[in-house]
């Protein structure tokens, strides 16, 4: 796969919204799996549809517990910002989750509004779509701000988002992940996407998304080096966050989207206290090596890239020949690249087309194995769905 396809399948899924005006103004490509005659009608209905309201609502969580969010802002005195040295040291703005006591807290925003704003701004989201910063910023997250924490130790889950994604794209996974169970953080990697919003109340844009000669190897080696200092912040006291005694330190995953995923890989070979990880649809950047990853890890990905055939199936197959560990590769069939975060469900909310997968089956999936994944190697409960083939879920096919 080539480094300009690479490139189409990481745009950033936030503006998918807003594909149809960047298309038009640009002639940047969706998703390798989007068909140019849907890019082409989805421009035109954008440009004569009236303008509409958009009322974006993610998808409960299912697990027994509310889950409860507080957004922290941390900085790695010790290193530089990679992208925009100028800045000072690098600073991370993280999300984070928790189980907590049903009917407290207040509801959580999706985004701040410059982040919002900045997600617009991102792909040139047009006017007709609706869809407008304090619309985005109030899509409702299910998340509860000030919750009160359920009593207890939880395992602490990493999440990581693709490439030009803000954090909280993976919100529905995070808030499920919770519900179930677990403390996640949502790592924003700043310059890295359409803007996080930091401590000094700033929201940078991206600094490296016009890059043509990107190297992705070291963006997830960048990122790897953004988790391990997160983990080391949120098991070292609770100074960082004032719930981190939640956190069973010895019992940490981490799981991403596209990129995310590549750095989901590359932080558990640079970091032996990542005990369990996840691929979502993310090429590896680089593909592991035998010998640096024997601990578990799931790949799961849309079949269009990651079956036999696929656009991504021939990096797949050398990363899982180099897995020592448990593991598992998963594909869906109809799911295109963003049915694995909350985009898709927010595309059919704004009225755009989505891909022959519903964007509700897509979360339902992807929360069903990620944490089914994570019990498993996490908490140690055997789950059925990793088996084998499910009836209830047809769409997905065990590759080996």
């Amino acid at each position: 796969m080539n480094t300009t396809s690479n490139r189409k399948r990481r745009i950033s899924a936030v503006a998918i919204l807003g594909l149809a005006a960047s298309v038009a103004a640009t002639g940047t490509g969706l998703a390798a799996t989007t068909p140019p005659s849907t890019v082409h009608a989805t421009a035109a209905t954008a440009a004569a549809a009236p303008t509409r309201s958009f009322q974006g609502t993610l998808s409960a969580p299912t697990g027994p517990y509310a889950a409860g969010e507080d957004v922290i802002h941390l900085t790695d005195a010790s290193r530089p910002d990679p992208w925009v040295p100028s800045s000072g040291p690098r600073q991370l703005t993280v999300t984070m989750v928790y189980p907590a006591v049903p009917g407290t807290g207040t509801p959580a925003p999706y985004m701040t509004l410059a982040e919002a704003a900045g997600s617009i701004q991102h792909r040139k989201m047009p006017a007709s779509s609706g869809v407008t910063p304090q619309n985005l910023s109030s899509v409702t997250t299910h998340a509860f701000d000030g919750a009160r924490p359920r009593r207890g130790k939880y395992p602490l889950v990493v999440l990581s988002p693709a490439y030009e994604d803000p954090r909280m794209v993976l919100t529905s996974l995070a808030t499920d992940l919770a519900s179930h169970g677990y403390v996640v953080a949502l790592v924003g990697h700043t310059y890295e996407d359409s803007g996080e919003t930091l401590a000094n109340g700033q929201t940078p844009p991206c600094a490296i998304c016009d890059d043509p000669a990107l190297d992705f190897d070291s963006v997830a080696a960048s990122r790897a080096l953004d988790v391990s200092f997160v983990i080391d912040r949120l098991t070292h006291g609770n100074t960082a966050w004032r719930l981190a005694h939640l956190i069973d330190k010895h019992e940490i995953g981490m799981a991403g989207h596209s990129l995310g995923g590549a750095a989901a890989a590359a932080t558990m070979i640079a970091d032996p206290r990542v005990r369990a990880g996840v691929n979502m649809d993310g090429t590896f950047h680089p593909a592991p090596m035998p010998g640096q990853i024997n601990r578990p890890f799931l790949m799961l990905g849309a079949a269009v890239n990651h079956a036999p055939g696929g656009d991504d199936y021939t990096v797949w197959e050398q990363a899982w020949a180099a897995l020592g560990g448990y593991k598992k590769w998963l594909t869906v069939a109809g799911a295109d690249h963003f049915s694995f975060s909350d985009l898709d469900l927010l595309l059919e909310e704004a009225g755009f087309p989505t891909p022959p997968l519903s964007p509700e089956r897509g979360v339902v999936i992807t929360r069903e194995y990620v944490t089914a994944f994570f019990d498993q190697t996490l908490k140690g409960i055997h789950s059925p769905l990793l088996d084998g083939p499910s009836p209830n879920n047809p769409e997905v096919v065990f590759q080996s």
